[in-house]
């Protein structure tokens, strides 16, 4: 039998708040649960008392009580939590105001600022008048087009403890895309960089920006910070709406007043993907959010007040809302805006030791890309105050577990965590207590009666299905903007299984608990009626040293799905027959005859959304000559026409 890649310690589950955790659940109900398995089934049959424990242990403080905890209808999505009880979501992260580091933002230039958890709160607090005075309120909403940075982080603290709304795109999304964002949402105030840094360069976005100016005709005030572009000027907006820098419109100081709110009152607006047409708008409640954020913090990363939390993200990523939720634990949060690959590989690697991170969060396209760099930071780095690395965005293969326990450190928890938008947090993810197996997310979420189904709608265990959730839990979205009745989201999430969220992962639960990860659903290959997930073939092309990334895509061909594989090779390298048949038989040798492709393509490029996804549809639909609805929800759209009219594929 197979061992695990890594084993904490009796000392280091016993040292867990995850453990400390489960004796506090023992303790306060009369229980005696023995692990991890025995505590996650509790939390999923006594939802109630589970989430109650998680208010207690972590100290969430109501303003009004609840009068219950889970008030629920017959089937999902109709459910309450917590009704009655009032909350602030700015509150709970804003509890420290000590002089221990809050934020430390580091720019790609290699520019660091530092706010305290103190200075922090007097930053809120300035803010927070000048939002009130601009006339923002309960359910108002607050747009920023900024790049991950403290002021970003100041202004979501000070809407949300106004109760008002917060909605955020990166520097780099198109302008259609941000328009088809923050349009549907109507924001009163907007907080935009004048610049961003990336790859070397300073990008002026005083062009783009008043493109997006033109198309919110609801905005009250501009808040424009200098960002990269010290020299940026009001009078070069052009809007009808009140314009002020970012160090003209508030004056820091004081203490932050907090709004208490409804534990569903809408906190964040997110945006899916938005490549099949115009983005959806998901609503996220406050206590939602801020339960699932501190049990997945607290709990499954074993974050506490004396770590440091890094996750190289962009706002424009739910993984951005994740990461600014450490401070509810109290920790320092590592933010970094630009390339993670400038000036050198091992860019981010530096900063673990420069800023003592324990807990560093990445992409699985991040590690792939630091194996095939070269990069070993065993043989470079202290990384001594590493404790764990979290991977998302897609599938982590199983030779980047290997590459991280053998080139970055041994005595760590890697965690490959899922989850999404959708739900702003995660299905399932990492856990102190357990070991860590070859490519398996090691556990489900507690509270998350996380299954997989065959097509007749029968859980299944070491077999592929579909990924779901079968009862409510409280971080499910309170529903898409502008979809009073709710149609909208319920084709969504429960078309598939009435009644049950289908989260449109193709996946598989295995032995030991934790699950496999395929790809997405609605990308699933279907040659010859099998169905074939994306990521079992890419696990493989990616093992060729040749080959940087791949993408593949079922062909509609002769009346049946033929399997075509796109592959992007090193700088100076072409596509041969040699190389192909090596392609085809590393494919075969480790999967089945149906995965092999029956054509594989060199492209120079591969197209992926912003927050470095590929887009497996768009890339079919362009070669079977379907529109693709919405190209501004990619970073590199014109790597689309890469794919249209290829000569190769119709043979």
């Amino acid at each position: 039998m197979s061992q695990p890649l890594w084993t904490p310690s009796p000392e280091r589950i016993s040292a867990s708040r995850m453990d400390a955790f489960r004796r506090f659940v023992n303790e306060h109900q009369g229980l005696q649960l023995a692990d991890y398995p025995a505590l996650h089934a509790w939390s999923v049959e006594q939802r109630a008392a589970f989430w109650q424990a998680i208010v207690d242990f972590f100290d969430i403080r109501f303003n009004s009580p609840a009068e219950c905890v889970l008030r629920e209808g017959p089937t999902m999505p109709d459910a309450q939590w917590f009704p009655g009880a009032t909350l602030n979501f700015a509150e709970h992260l804003l509890r420290r105001r000590d002089g221990h580091p809050a934020l430390v933002a580091i720019g790609e230039d290699g520019s660091r600022e530092q706010l305290s958890h103190a200075q922090l709160a007097a930053h809120v607090a300035g803010l927070q008048r000048a939002l009130r005075e601009a006339g923002v309120v309960l359910g108002d909403r607050v747009a920023a087009f900024m790049p991950n940075t403290w002021q970003t982080v100041v202004g979501m603290l000070a809407t949300a403890s106004l109760g008002a709304t917060w909605s955020s795109c990166s520097p780099d999304f198109g302008t259609q895309g941000v328009i088809d964002r923050f349009g549907q949402i109507e924001p009163k105030v907007l907080i935009a960089a004048a610049g961003y840094r990336y790859a070397d360069k300073n990008i002026d976005l005083s062009g783009k920006l008043n493109e997006i100016l033109g198309q919110l005709p609801s905005l009250q005030q501009l808040v424009l910070v200098p960002y990269a572009k010290v020299d940026a000027d009001t009078t070069d907006c052009k809007t009808a709406a009140a314009v002020s820098l970012w160090q003209d419109f508030y004056q820091p100081g004081g203490a932050p007043q907090f709004t208490p709110t409804a534990f569903d009152q809408p906190l964040y607006i997110l945006y899916s993907s938005g490549t099949t047409g115009v983005p959806k708008c998901i609503v996220h409640g406050a206590g939602g959010t801020l339960l699932q954020h501190v049990k997945e913090h607290g709990l499954h990363s074993d974050l506490g007040a004396s770590d440091t939390l890094f996750y190289y993200t962009t706002c424009g990523w739910m993984m951005w809302n994740w990461l600014v939720s450490g401070l509810a634990q109290g920790a320092t949060l590592v933010l970094y805006d630009g390339s993670p690959f400038h000036p050198e590989p091992s860019r981010l690697i530096d900063l673990i030791d420069a800023e003592d991170i324990s807990i560093f969060g990445t992409s699985a396209k991040f590690i792939a890309a630091l194996e095939k760099a070269g990069v070993k930071p065993r043989q470079s780095h202290k990384l001594s105050s590493l404790k764990a690395i979290l991977s998302t965005g897609s599938p982590l293969a199983h030779e980047s577990f290997e590459y991280v326990y053998r080139e970055v450190k041994r005595d760590l928890c890697l965690s490959s965590i899922s989850g999404g938008t959708d739900i702003v947090s995660c299905f399932a993810l990492g856990n102190p207590t357990l070991p860590v197996w070859r490519g398996e997310l090691q556990c489900k979420g507690l509270g998350m009666d996380v299954q997989v189904w065959n097509d007749n709608g029968q859980a299944v265990t070491g077999e592929k299905g579909e990924l779901v959730c079968t009862r409510h839990f409280p971080s499910m979205p309170v529903g898409f903007w502008n979809d009073a009745g709710g149609e909208k989201f319920h084709a969504a999430y429960f078309s598939t299984f009435p009644g049950v969220w289908a989260h449109g992962d193709y996946a598989e639960e295995t032995e030991h608990g934790g699950l496999l990860i395929h790809g997405r659903s609605d990308a699933v290959l279907n040659p010859g009626g099998v169905r074939i997930g994306t990521a079992e073939i890419y696990r493989q092309v990616e093992k060729v040293p040749q080959v940087l990334e791949s993408i593949a895509i079922g062909q509609e061909w002769d009346g049946d799905v033929r399997v075509v594989l796109f592959i992007r090779l090193r700088d100076g390298m072409t596509l041969d027959d040699a190389l192909r048949e090596e392609i085809r038989q590393m494919i075969r040798a480790n999967t089945t005859p149906r995965h092999v492709p029956a054509r594989i393509v060199q492209v120079a490029d591969i197209p992926r959304t912003l927050s470095g996804k590929i887009v497996e549809l768009a890339v079919r639909n362009v070669v079977h000559g379907r529109p693709v609805k919405n190209t501004d929800a990619l970073a590199n759209p014109q790597a689309l026409e890469l794919y249209r009219n290829l000569a190769e594929l119709r043979r």
